[in-house]
């Protein structure tokens, strides 16, 4: 028993020590624990995260994925899915054999009037991909692109179709692709998240875009997504207050460390290893994002191809950071850009949203090709769900029976289109791509079997296509 009480008595004192330490060395040092506090809410990425799927089930195609997600659903009808038949049946009533039944967000109890294509298509390229006039620019990349005409989803409405497509399911709370990415593969950058958000505006009515988006879910939380600020500083707190130098940093994180560490010591809660991850890369974030934001090494011919000289909010600033981040390491890079919710004004809105995007997306793509990482970084281009045939005012609703999104590189077939839906584009008919086949494909590329990452919760053995999903093996090179 005095054993007990004396080695309980050294506890308290060591505990006593290392708390006056802490505080006499804390009080210029308020910006750095910001900092912490803001990465340990958002628990994102630590260095050398481990990998869980290691050896890799298959050689892999691609080592990181940038997702470029057209928020608010871009009409494929006006992109890259061209419908003559719809345009000859424009203004006429949608035909019953297509509709009765189907889900329709905003249209119930409506008639329901064939809209035709909007804009006029070409074909480009030496692979003829044929794609709207509103994207001259991807046009010119028409040989590097796989465009998926068939893509289906299961929520029609957007916050839940967003949730769909970043986790494989509509029930909030879930990991999302980029959190599962982090956990099977860990981090390939010491200084920097794993899995990087970045968002922007422009072109229509502009969603919210909700931050559980990329949360971790049940999955340890170093895994989630950091959102980084597309103007100004990317980071809050980024910066040392006056009178504080690096070094004084330094010994907060080590002194926040050690208690840490004591508490663990007694809890044994991965969480707290986590956190004491995340002080230690917002520690290391201080100096090396600074340099990522500083666009000053980038030849002038670069701002040129995006259009953007960086750091300025805009949609092509972030796919100029995109590719800076991927050079560094970041495992899954994810671009929002809210401005494609068209129900009304489309004929004015989705130009302007085209404009805002098309150059930037091209731009990254001949980038990254011209730099030698379009072979190993996988770009996805899409939305949540597409849009209808039949007229909503001056727009068109929700539509979740066939769309289309494109991909290049990491071992994706150039200058191919996949699938087809029908003679109107209202359901996907051929060759149809679900998102759980995207979620199982995307892994694949990765070096991942889907059925094989996995984590317990609750008893189950959760993963990101659930129990569904294919690989969909024809889109790949």
């Amino acid at each position: 028993m005095n054993e007990f009480k004396n080695s309980l008595a050294r506890d308290t004192e060591c505990l006593r020590e290392t708390r006056r330490e802490f505080l006499s060395r804390a009080g210029g040092g308020m910006g750095m624990m910001a900092l912490a506090s803001l990465l340990g809410n958002s628990a994102l990425g630590a260095a050398q995260s481990p990998n869980h799927m290691s050896p890799l089930h298959f050689a892999p195609r691609a080592k990181r994925v940038i997702f470029l997600c057209m928020a608010g659903g871009p009409s494929h009808l006006e992109s890259f899915d061209y419908k003559p038949e719809l345009a000859r049946l424009d203004g006429q009533p949608m035909p019953e054999s297509f509709t009765a039944g189907q889900p329709i967000a905003q249209l119930q109890d409506s008639n329901l009037v064939c809209r035709g294509p909007q804009f006029n298509f070409a074909k480009h390229g030496d692979s003829q991909q044929e794609i709207s006039e509103l994207f001259p620019n991807i046009a010119g990349i028409a040989d590097d692109i796989c465009v998926v005409r068939s893509m289906v989803t299961e929520q029609i409405n957007h916050d839940p179709a967003h949730t769909f497509v970043n986790t494989g399911t509509s029930i909030s709370g879930r990991p999302s692709m980029g959190s599962w990415l982090n956990y099977g593969l860990g981090s390939e950058s010491e200084n920097l998240p794993g899995f990087v958000v970045l968002t922007s505006t422009g072109g229509g009515q502009g969603q919210p875009i909700s931050a559980r988006q990329w949360h971790s879910g049940f999955l340890p939380s170093e895994f989630q997504g950091v959102q980084l600020h597309s103007k100004g500083d990317p980071v809050l707190y980024i910066k040392n207050p006056a009178g504080v130098s690096h070094a004084m940093q330094g010994d907060v994180v080590d002194s926040v460390r050690s208690l840490a560490s004591l508490h663990n010591d007694t809890l044994n809660d991965p969480e707290i290893a986590a956190r004491i991850s995340q002080y230690e890369l917002a520690y290391r974030m201080q100096t090396s994002v600074p340099d990522l934001v500083d666009f000053s090494d980038e030849p002038e011919h670069i701002f040129d191809l995006y259009g953007t000289k960086g750091a300025d909010g805009s949609f092509a600033a972030n796919c100029l950071l995109a590719r800076r981040l991927a050079e560094n390491g970041v495992r899954f890079i994810q671009l929002y850009h809210r401005g494609w919710d068209h129900h009304f004004g489309l004929n004015a809105f989705m130009p302007l949203a085209a404009r805002t995007t098309d150059k930037a997306c091209a731009a990254l793509i001949s980038d990254l090709k011209q730099r030698g990482m379009l072979d190993d970084t996988l770009v996805v281009w899409g939305g949540e769900f597409g849009r209808t045939p039949m007229a909503q005012s001056s727009g068109r609703d929700h539509h979740i029976k066939g769309f289309s999104w494109w991909m290049a590189g990491g071992g994706i077939k150039g200058g191919i289109t996949h699938g087809a839906t029908d003679e109107l584009g209202y359901n996907a008919v051929e060759d149809v791509v679900h998102v759980h086949d995207f979620h199982a494909t995307m892994l694949h590329l990765l070096g991942i079997d889907h059925e094989r990452l996995t984590y317990q919760f609750q008893g189950r053995d959760f993963r990101l296509t659930d129990v569904h999903g294919n690989v969909v093996h024809d889109i790949i090179g």
